[in-house]
């Protein structure tokens, strides 16, 4: 009950935190945003703190497989938007990250296998989103535009959280990077700007990923050596540094990490 209270309160906030992001500095940076464990992060702490540093340990290694989905959910979404309105790729989309998800279970995850997964899903996919063309400047939001953002987002994670109960514990971490935040952006964006800012979203998303990845890399190896305070600092540094790289390879700012990612 706890861990959902935690959901219902932090992700109005934050989906409202990403979006304002994206009319001030574009959707490239919502992209970096939502790839960056907001709502994970702090329930991961909530887990070690319930059930002890080895149970969230385990989490993160399942988390981190299930993100390689998600950036699998935002290649399908990229490559629909091209052709389809939001219904259609929402939908398709959704249906990538279901299937990725069920064959992930059938694999037993250590912390090398889903990061090298993780890895090379992140490189794959943000070389096949490639760079997009710029977006047109969208026009002023109507008022309810924010407000059904952050409706949308909660009620997704509360029927999520509602159906996790009946599932095992690596399900369980599989699907926990479910593409919440990206499919309420995506289809808002979709709406309002039109495919190349989706495109741009996505990208940032999947590059973003890589916090993700430094968030729970270093937790899930930090959680059995050290304190909770100790390790999630640690995490949230590696984390802060990977956002940071992602963002000088998005922008360009950086030749040797854009030529990584296909920038």
């Amino acid at each position: 009950m706890t861990i959902l209270l935690i959901k219902l309160l932090l992700t109005p906030v934050f989906i409202g935190a990403v979006t304002l992001a994206g009319r001030r500095w574009g959707p490239a940076v919502s992209g970096l945003l939502v790839g960056f464990p907001l709502t994970s992060g702090p329930v991961s702490v909530f887990l070690a703190l319930q059930y002890g540093p080895g149970f969230a340990a385990r989490a993160a290694v399942g988390s981190i497989a299930g993100m390689a989905s998600s950036c699998v959910f935002c290649l399908a979404y990229g490559l629909a938007v091209r052709r389809w309105s939001w219904g259609p790729c929402a939908l398709v989309s959704l249906l990538a990250f279901a299937g990725c998800t069920a064959l992930g279970d059938r694999f037993h995850w250590s912390l090398g296998s889903a990061a090298v997964c993780l890895v090379a899903t992140i490189l794959a996919v943000s070389r096949l989103l490639g760079r997009q063309a710029a977006a047109p400047a969208p026009s002023s939001p109507p008022r309810w535009d924010l407000p059904a953002r952050m409706l949308v987002a909660t009620a997704f994670v509360l029927a999520l959280t509602g159906s996790a109960r009946a599932l095992g514990p690596q399900l369980s971490g599989l699907i926990s990077p479910f593409p919440v935040f990206s499919v309420v952006l995506a289809v808002f964006t979709q709406l309002r700007q039109g495919p190349a800012a989706v495109a741009g979203l996505l990208r940032g998303t999947v590059v973003g990923a890589v916090a993700f990845l430094g968030f729970f890399g270093t937790a899930a190896l930090a959680l059995g050596h050290a304190g909770l305070a100790t390790a999630y600092l640690l995490a949230a540094l590696v984390a802060m540094a990977a956002s940071g790289a992602a963002f000088l390879a998005l922008h360009g700012r950086n030749p040797w990490l854009s030529s990584i990612f296909g920038a």
